[in-house]
């Protein structure tokens, strides 16, 4: 069994596989170890939104210029990975129609039409292409460019691609003990211990435990998500239908998606019925046909936050040889294409945008979000 790499990196989910399949297409040797299956957590609860202009704060926002270039990324990303995995990421048009229901909303919306992403539709036009939205509505905003992906199909095809650029990926392998000398790093696992040069960490809310080993302070906590899927008797939405964290999205197979409750510091990722109740609720104010619809599946994830709710990525303080790349809280799936290019880029020691660096670095002051 080889032992040395040249990175080994903590966590299965997007972000880990992603910084595993651009580093192993680089041609490092890596190793990545999942304490569970690969993507089976956070990342499959997701709904796979590449909500750029729906989550960033405004077109000088720093998090919205990462999350557009990543969104932008998909689009050769999803060529390259049908290429060396033969897995489609399901990529989805139409975009994200978010609903106002009162003239405050309308107005807070209608402030991104300097973008050319956006368009401002009424009632009537909304109901056009989209008779299955509520009648109680002032109308909505249309941010085509804000598609959706699937993103187990996503997770997986940059696994099955990391694989045949030769990175090693252990599932079911949790990590014991990180221990660092001057020489190399000591990822001790349950199944063997390993040797490593560089080492990212990239394994969710369940990051913390790794920043305490590692002598740092920076706490992650998990918002609970809880989501619903149904099976859509009606037209395919032509949009995702989103409203106050609220979302409907249209999958290829029928059903749709719907989520999702946001409980901080819940770390049950089971599904309760009184969370249920609230998602249903809120959808059917968006989509009064939907409580009609047949349920297919009930799950929860769970988000890992940072106080600010922007991500940490980049390098240890104190050892440039440890990386993090956690705390991705609703951006995971967005964020994961320009995660793996920066994670990347710093290990080889290539330029990455410093306003970057500066907005996602270990060691913050972090601003708490209201």
């Amino acid at each position: 069994m080889k032992k040395h790499y040249d990175v080994a990196i903590i966590g299965g989910g997007i972000i880990g596989v992603s910084i595993a399949y651009h580093l192993a297409k680089a041609g490092k040797q890596v190793v990545l170890f999942e304490a569970n299956e690969i993507g089976k957590q956070t990342t499959s609860a997701a709904a796979g939104m590449l909500g750029a202009h729906a989550e960033g704060e405004g077109h000088e926002d720093v998090f919205f210029q990462a999350g557009r270039a990543s969104q932008a990324l998909y689009e050769k990303l999803k060529v390259d990975l049908l290429h060396e995995s033969g897995i489609d990421i399901r990529t989805s048009a139409g975009g994200i129609m978010k609903v106002a229901f009162t003239e405050e909303e309308k107005q807070a919306l209608c402030r991104m039409q300097h973008l050319s992403t956006f368009k401002w539709l009424d009632a009537s036009s909304v109901k056009k292409c989209m008779p299955q939205v509520t009648d109680h509505m002032l109308g909505a905003g249309l941010i085509e460019e804000d598609v959706h992906v699937e993103p187990y199909a996503v997770c997986r095809a940059l696994w099955q691609a990391a694989v045949r650029y030769g990175a090693d990926v252990k599932e079911c392998t949790p990590v014991i003990e990180v221990k660092r000398d001057k020489e190399a790093l000591t990822v001790r696992t349950t199944k063997g211990t390993f040797i490593c040069d560089d080492l990212t960490v990239a394994s969710g809310v369940w990051s913390g435990r790794f920043f305490e080993e590692l002598g740092l302070s920076h706490s992650l906590y998990p918002v609970k998500g809880e989501c619903v899927s149904v099976w859509n008797n009606g037209p395919a939405l032509a949009h995702t239908i989103y409203h106050d964290h609220c979302y409907i999205v249209q999958r290829d197979s029928g059903k749709l998606v719907i989520g999702a409750t946001m409980k901080p510091n819940e770390w049950q990722a089971v599904p309760t019925l009184g969370g249920m109740e609230a998602v249903i609720q809120k959808a059917s104010q968006l989509m009064p046909s939907i409580k009609e619809m047949p349920i297919e599946e009930c799950w929860a994830g769970l988000r890992p936050a940072t106080n600010d709710r922007h991500p940490y990525i980049g390098r240890h303080p104190e050892d440039k040889r440890i990386l993090f790349a956690a705390g991705h809280y609703r951006n995971g799936i967005l964020l994961a294409p320009i995660t793996g290019e920066i994670i990347r880029d710093l290990i080889l020691d290539e330029p990455v945008k410093e306003e970057w660096l500066h907005a996602f670095r270990i060691g913050r002051k972090e601003a708490l979000f209201v």
